[in-house]
């Protein structure tokens, strides 16, 4: 093997750098051109083709200064999703129509009514023949009633109460049989009911109140329990407590109302007459 391929060793000693200076310090001189060899005839072609390599591509015209490209302006394409902005059409002023007097005053009656209609179905109810049927009349004679009223929303429990004692009258029931018992409000009712009907001197109760629904929960209180304490003085006592209680969501619509009173008494005196008729029966 030649020494231009021997394998250095690890362990050799670093070449002494000065030997390619002194090569370099050998060198010729090349600034003088007389002594510079001139290139090859195939190195001259390669520098000439590397050079000329895009000759053969077409040379643009010179552009003259008045011409100026003009860029090309690309249409705006809306988005799918929206629409092109569309003129929004003023709304048409409602046509103002004359007020009838007629339709405003049958208005309040006709609601009443609609919804009078709409809380009750039509019919009496009959019993099939061939039935022992046990059951009381709306009959006032020989007995006595009592009547607790609230004073709350007087100007409606008023009117209840006047309802109420021209009902007892029309049934035959006298002034002296009566006793009105005030008390402050609905929620007092089923006290005092339970009081009268505890001392057995009356044969049937009578409950007139109003309540009105307002921006608390206040009424559903009132009404709930004004309901079930009625119930429950009738039922630990036996004796009839008709519920004469008005529960509205709006005032006016109290005067179409008033005759709940007159409502409350005939069911007292018809159950109380009822359960005249069953002792009657129990004791043949």
């Amino acid at each position: 093997m030649s020494d231009r391929y021997e394998t250095p060793s690890w362990d050799d000693e670093p070449r002494d750098l000065g030997a390619r200076n002194s090569l370099a310090d050998d060198a010729p001189d090349v600034s003088d051109a007389s002594d510079v060899e001139e290139p090859s005839v195939e190195d001259a072609g390669l520098e000439a083709a590397s050079e000329n390599v895009f000759d053969a591509w077409p040379v643009a015209p010179p552009a003259d200064e008045d011409d100026v490209p003009v860029p090309l302006e690309q249409p705006a394409i809306a988005p799918e999703d929206e629409a092109p902005p569309t003129e929004a059409a003023a709304p048409e002023a409602p046509e103002e129509l004359e007020p009838d007097a007629d339709a405003e005053a049958l208005a309040p009656a006709l609601a009443d009514h609609v919804s009078a209609s709409s809380e009750h179905a039509p019919g009496d109810l009959t019993v099939p023949p061939g039935y022992s049927v046990l059951e009381g009349a709306p009959t006032g004679e020989r007995r006595a009633v009592g009547i607790v009223v609230s004073r709350f929303n007087g100007d409606v429990t008023t009117k209840l109460l006047e309802s109420a004692l021209e009902e007892l009258d029309a049934c035959g029931v006298s002034m002296d049989s009566i006793t009105v018992m005030p008390v402050p409000g609905a929620f007092e009712l089923p006290l005092a009911a339970m009081a009268l009907a505890k001392t057995r001197r009356f044969a049937c109760i009578v409950a007139l109140g109003c309540v009105i629904r307002g921006d608390t929960p206040h009424f559903d209180y009132v009404a709930s329990e004004a309901a079930s304490g009625l119930q429950l003085a009738a039922i630990e006592t036996g004796v009839p407590v008709a519920f004469g209680v008005l529960t509205l969501d709006r005032a006016d619509q109290a005067e179409s109302r008033q005759a709940k009173g007159a409502d409350a008494v005939r069911t007292a005196l018809e159950m109380a007459d009822l359960f005249a008729n069953l002792r009657a029966a129990a004791a043949r």
